[in-house]
């Protein structure tokens, strides 16, 4: 017995969004997707009442990817919840718990201890936070701070349950959704704010204002277009990538003819490893910060805002775009192959934890009647078909997206590198299961003979 099982009882009594007890048509699901992204969006405008007027945004650069609002109840975004799954998957993946993902029982302890995790660190991060000075309190008054801990809680717990809500009543997952709406808004701003960042200015904040009055005051500058084109390519790329895929031939074993094919795409793990590198590194700045402000820079030395020095300087994206002022192209260098290994081993913990690994497709694939043509039925010959592919594209789609991410930093993407690629293959996968839903709605025959494995 391991250790999640020891804390059963408390572990499958969490409150939980019910799933629904019949099978949602698009449009519900659609209006359910709508309804969360009403209430984020009036959850950003909601401030922390107490907090320091003026207040620096410490974590502006991956403000998008954590999806939260600065200033707002929702500020911690989604970083509790990846945390938190982060720490699972690095447990799981290392074989330090003892649990089996496609044991029903088991499952049910593993998404109980996510969501504990994600609680706990909610209030731990509301904690830090307050008390290292990233949202202080007015005057640092011990009532305002312990209100402003009491106003993050609230809203984490509302981002971990609202995301619950899209994932069994909607599309896709709350975490996706949420990331889309932050990035496009930083989009959407960074390239046609047409006001400026400072007071008694007159130049644009905007890419586009900006580039248009600098043009009618004779000082034209096409550099300042670098972080649009920049926004493009990884967009383009993104599509490209995402269409990329190996199919694997099968046959429905219960009706002659009936031929398929199973597509594993060059991005198998879809880009959510690469969230996970980000919070990662957003974590590692956190810490970095904490022990800064303590007194003990071990991490590295913060001035203006910015880190000077250490692993934070290495793990900061925003001081990688290559027109930067404080660009430094070993950091850089080093920051684009911290991110491409993290995606890599993410992808392989995703993969292992998620049930996209060889023996579990082939399991879903046998119990769907489905078999190579050529071979009889036998589980480990699909197995073995796809080890050839799957381990392989798991760790190049990993490195890929990484290396996606790094290059939109470095060109100033607006939204943020890995914002952008994000937003871009978020999407693209929430079009692919919206067509999947209306073809199952179209062809009830599809649902039932193809079930999971389509």
């Amino acid at each position: 017995m391991g250790i999640l099982h020891q804390f059963e009882p408390f572990l499958t009594r969490l409150p939980e969004v019910e799933r629904p007890k019949y099978t949602l048509n698009f449009k519900e699901k659609l209006r359910w997707v709508g309804l969360v992204l009403l209430i984020y969006f009036f959850l950003m405008e909601v401030p922390l009442y107490g907090l320091k007027p003026q207040t620096v945004d410490f974590f502006e650069n991956i403000r998008a990817i954590m999806a939260g609002s600065f200033g707002s109840i929702i500020s911690l975004g989604i970083g509790p919840i990846v945390t938190s799954s982060i720490i699972l998957q690095i447990l799981v993946g290392g074989k330090l718990l003892d649990i089996d993902l496609n044991n029903p029982r088991d499952k049910v302890l593993y998404m109980g201890a996510q969501k504990s995790l994600a609680i706990a660190f909610t209030i731990f991060e509301a904690a830090v936070m307050v008390f290292m000075g990233a949202l202080p309190a007015i005057n640092n008054d011990p009532t305002l701070q312990l209100i402003i801990i009491g106003q993050l809680t609230l809203g984490g717990l509302l981002i971990i349950y609202m995301d619950e809500v899209v994932t069994k009543w909607g599309f896709g997952n709350g975490i996706g959704i949420f990331i889309v709406a932050g990035v496009a808004a930083e989009i959407i701003i960074g390239a046609f704010n047409p006001f400026s960042a400072t007071a008694g200015e007159q130049v644009p904040a905007g890419v586009i204002p900006q580039f248009i009055y600098l043009v009618i005051n004779n000082q034209t500058r096409f550099d300042i277009l670098i972080p649009i084109l920049g926004t493009l390519m990884v967009f383009a790329i993104v599509v490209y990538v995402s269409s990329v895929r190996i199919e694997i031939p099968l046959t429905y074993g219960k009706f002659r003819g009936a031929r398929g094919r199973y597509p594993l795409k060059f991005i198998y793990a879809s880009v959510i490893p690469v969230i996970f590198a980000s919070i990662l590194m957003a974590n590692i700045q956190l810490w970095a910060r904490l022990f800064h402000n303590a007194g003990y820079p071990i991490l590295g030395a913060f001035e203006n805002n910015n880190p000077i020095n250490g692993v934070a300087k290495i793990v900061h994206s925003g001081g990688n775009a290559i027109y930067s002022p404080n660009f430094d192209p070993i950091a850089a260098g080093i920051y684009v192959i911290l991110l491409a290994t993290l995606s890599m081993i993410f992808s392989k913990f995703w993969v292992e934890t998620t049930g996209m690994d060889a023996k579990s497709v082939a399991k879903k694939l046998q119990g769907g009647g489905m078999v190579i043509p050529g071979f009889r039925g036998d589980i480990r010959i699909i197995e073995r078909v796809l080890l050839r592919y799957i381990p392989s594209i798991t760790l190049l789609g990993g490195a890929s997206v990484g290396l996606l991410a790094a290059f939109g930093d470095m060109t100033g993407a607006l939204g943020g590198g890995t914002g952008v690629l994000l937003a871009v293959g978020i999407v693209y996968q929430l079009y692919e299961q919206i067509a999947k839903e209306q073809m199952m709605e179209m062809h009830p025959m599809v649902r039932k003979i193809l079930g999971d494995v389509i």
